[in-house]
């Protein structure tokens, strides 16, 4: 079991080194494709009638420069992962997050970075992380800005019996297998025995891939409080999580721990709805 197919996510006005790195080493590892993929739509400018030819000029003014910077990126994109592994390039003058979701129908993964958290409300230059993994099918890798690295140091599990969190734990397999140190953790305001059942169909399911895990159940009604203390006291570089979110008025609406996780920019998420 591993990716055979990765997108790169790439923000067109920001840094691209870091997530590059963290896809390339992946995609090496997995003997993947890796997809350089960037899309940015331009602002319309607001004025009056009298001023639509001047609106039209710079709406194709804004159009040129991006095609300029999409240049400048697939050449540091082709650079830094020159002769590591097979790659393709794709670009779209559209809206971030609909363009990469269309993307992610060819692959089995999808990297991106998440400088602002949650959601930036840049809708024409940046992709929003949760929009894409809720939308798209696919399980996101979100690289973070202190710990990125493949294979994870220290990988921790958020787990709770939903299908979310199954199908987090199964996408997320090929990453678990290579980290040094996996735990899984729960948190309930009572941990009974269909909670140590679940966690020991867990350890079962992990044990089967090849993973050795520490289990680590926490009794407390706090629940996105307490799993973020948790990861923080681990040191985690890597946690993996289930996506929980509904759509209302074309907005997307995130869970407690989904929307806290995305705000903690230090390690990489890793989540599948």
């Amino acid at each position: 079991m591993s990716y055979k197919s990765i997108v790169v996510n790439l923000d067109v006005d920001g840094p691209i080194e870091s997530v590059v790195k963290v896809a390339s080493e992946l995609a090496a590892a997995s003997r993947a494709r890796l997809i350089g993929f960037c899309a940015a739509d331009a602002y319309l400018p607001v004025t009056g009638p009298e001023g639509a030819a001047l609106v039209a000029q710079a709406w194709q003014q804004m159009r040129d420069d991006d095609e300029r910077r999409f240049k400048e990126l697939r050449e540091e994109f082709e650079s830094l992962v020159a002769g590591v592994v097979k790659t393709e390039w794709h670009e779209a003058l559209d809206r971030p997050t609909p363009a990469l979701v269309r993307m992610s129908r060819g692959a089995d993964l999808v990297l991106t970075q998440a400088l602002d958290g949650a959601a930036t409300g840049d809708t024409a230059r940046i992709a929003d992380p949760a929009g894409v993994v809720l939308q798209s099918g696919r399980p996101l890798l979100i690289v973070g800005t202190e710990k990125a690295s493949v294979p994870a140091r220290k990988a921790v599990v958020t787990w709770k019996d939903t299908k979310e969190a199954r199908r987090a734990l199964s996408d997320a397999v090929p990453l678990l297998q290579s980290a040094a140190e996996v735990t899984v953790v729960t948190v309930a305001s009572t941990i009974d025995q269909p909670v140590r059942d679940s966690m020991a169909d867990v350890d079962a399911f992990l044990t089967w891939h090849g993973i050795r895990a520490r289990g680590e159940a926490i009794e407390s009604i706090d629940e996105v409080g307490s799993l973020l203390d948790f990861v923080d006291a681990q040191g985690a570089d890597l946690v993996v999580s289930g996506a929980y979110g509904h759509s209302r008025l074309r907005e997307w609406i995130f869970g407690g721990i989904t929307r806290s996780l995305l705000g903690r920019n230090r390690f990489s998420r890793f989540m599948s709805a």
